[in-house]
């Protein structure tokens, strides 16, 4: 592989990347940025390590969209590690970001489609000011399943943060098929290598933007979070991040024996087999409609592949790889790796009911489906017994939705606080109860709140105008967030696993014992193993 391939120069071809860690190997270059223009124009320029871009000046924030840190992963890179970009001359416009890449379109999506470049690999920067120096930088990742997501949806605009004194990063990396499939003779977990190489660009470039390369805070939710908890794990990303915030954990690692069994189902869709040499000649996009197509149908797959994975609604996820990730997050924090990084970790108290509700509602649950959740996704015996024990006031319905919850991301995102702790880290913990929303305190409803945006993109969710309390909850959050970004300190106590101190977001937040003891105590004994191959 040429060395300018990332990861590999610098780290060895053993270190192909670690599934969501692998730092992007310093180009040719070796410097960090090169120098930044004024601020004070209205179209501000930045020089960075391959060249000048010129962005825009939106509410007294410089942004710079689509600035590419890879090349276009296709012809003879498509299905490989991501490549450092080209350097170019003259100035390059960022005003537009990139093209999002290769997915199945979802109803109402406003993500870029509308661009026919293959660039899919860019980043996006939000800064307060360019001739700073020295701020916290916050670098946000996408959630999507690990099939779908974009930088450039509304929600994640950075404007509202950088306002607050942080430079915003946010990037676009490869999902479906392209960015999870395992493929014979291609690179296992290539979008978490796109991140790593996205945070590499980060290192080396973001003090030219005002920040602190040093001072680095990855930030994401659901497959974001789940992203960052691999990118913990990872061994080659130990230095490209100080701090992290995982929102809303998934269970979604897998063991190569399923991976490779989903892709063969993917391939098959396609005709082909999953192969460098089947697939590198059939259209991205062919590739992820056939897993649209496979996740849609993913119930019939079941006994193939575990009940989790419907619950999931997605046949991807990262995969343990003796290059990449030799080993799941779990094992590996609590044996102390990326013990100096500070860890903030949590997930709302209703994560399941946006599921439900993109499934139809609960009047769409049948007693099929609540009778195999509970006997099939606890860890004990007695599933059903357990589960009405510990919620004697729930009825089918709701416990449906806890021991879901449970399975997916309440209890991945506490057992992921522990294990750091118990290996030396920093965590804190918290939970997202605020439930005066349709769905309650459902996943993803916090995100508005983080961003500042529930006045312009989450009106539909806290009331348009929203209300005081879901204001005053948001403006809170971003304390908190910009908070830990800032100083590694949130505002209440770390984790113990004696006293268990979490902070509770709602319309009163207060710090107590995690709330959620009883499903804790169902789960105790999982070891939260990498998802197995069960039939074949």
């Amino acid at each position: 592989m040429s060395d300018k391939s990332f990861g590999r120069r610098q780290f060895g071809a053993g270190a192909a990347l670690s599934a969501a860690a692998l730092v992007a190997s310093a180009c040719a270059t070796g410097s960090t940025t090169t120098g930044t223009t004024s601020n004070n124009s209205s179209t501000p320029k930045v020089r960075t390590t391959e060249g000048t871009v010129r962005g825009k000046l939106e509410n007294n924030v410089a942004v710079f969209r689509g600035i590419p840190y890879a090349q276009a992963p296709v012809g003879t890179l498509r299905l490989q590690a991501p490549v450092r970009y080209a350097p170019w001359s003259g100035v390059r416009e960022a005003f537009d970001f990139g093209p999002q890449p290769p997915q199945a379109v979802m109803p109402g999506s406003t993500a870029n489609t509308a661009n026919d470049s293959d660039e899919w690999l860019t980043v996006n920067v939000w800064s307060p000011d360019v001739k700073a120096s020295g701020l916290p930088v916050m670098v946000w990742i996408y959630g999507g399943a690990f099939m779908m997501g974009s930088s450039a949806q509304p929600s994640y605009n950075g404007t509202n943060l950088a306002t607050k004194g942080v430079v915003v990063v946010s990037l676009n990396y490869r999902v479906s098929m392209e960015g999870y499939g395992l493929i014979t003779g291609a690179p296992a977990n290539r979008g978490l290598l796109d991140q790593i190489a996205a945070l590499g660009w980060v290192r080396d470039n973001i003090a030219a933007f005002g920040g602190d390369p040093g001072r680095v805070t990855i930030f994401g939710q659901s497959a974001g979070a789940g992203s960052i908890a691999m990118l913990l794990a990872a061994p080659a990303a130990h230095e490209l991040f100080q701090r992290a915030i995982a929102q809303s954990v998934p269970t979604a690692l897998q063991t190569p024996e399923l991976a490779a069994d989903v892709a063969t189902v993917v391939a098959a869709r396609a005709g082909k087999q999953p192969t460098m040499a089947d697939l590198t000649g059939v259209d991205p996009q062919t590739l992820a409609d056939a897993a649209a197509a496979v996740s849609k149908n993913i119930a019939q797959y079941q006994d193939r592949w575990g009940y989790g994975l419907v619950v999931a609604g997605t046949e991807f996820g990262p995969v343990i790889d003796p290059d990449s990730l030799p080993e799941s997050p779990y094992k590996a924090l609590a044996r102390g790796v990326s013990k100096d990084v500070t860890l903030m970790v949590g997930h709302t108290k209703d994560e399941y009911n946006f599921m439900i509700t993109m499934a139809g509602g609960t009047d769409k649950i049948t007693t099929e489906q609540i009778d195999k959740a509970l006997r099939l996704l606890p860890p004990v015996t007695d599933g059903p017994q357990a589960y009405r024990a510990a919620y004697p006031e729930a009825d089918d319905k709701r416990l449906y939705q806890i021991v879901c919850s449970d399975f997916l991301f309440r209890m991945p995102s506490l057992r992921l606080a522990q294990a750091h702790t118990a290996g030396g880290g920093r965590s804190y913990l918290y939970e997202f109860r605020y439930d005066k929303t349709p769905t309650g305190a459902a996943h993803g409803n916090e995100i508005a709140l983080v961003f500042g945006l529930i006045d312009t993109e989450g009106t539909r969710t806290y009331g348009n105008p929203p209300a005081a309390d879901a204001v005053a909850l948001g403006n809170q959050m971003q304390a908190d967030w910009l908070a830990f970004a800032t100083t590694g300190d949130p505002g209440w106590p770390a984790y113990h696993p004696d006293t268990q101190p979490a902070r509770s977001f709602d319309t009163t937040s207060t710090t107590g014992p995690y709330p959620e003891h009883p499903a804790q105590q169902i789960w105790a004994d999982d070891p939260l193993d990498p998802l197995p191959l069960r039939h074949n």
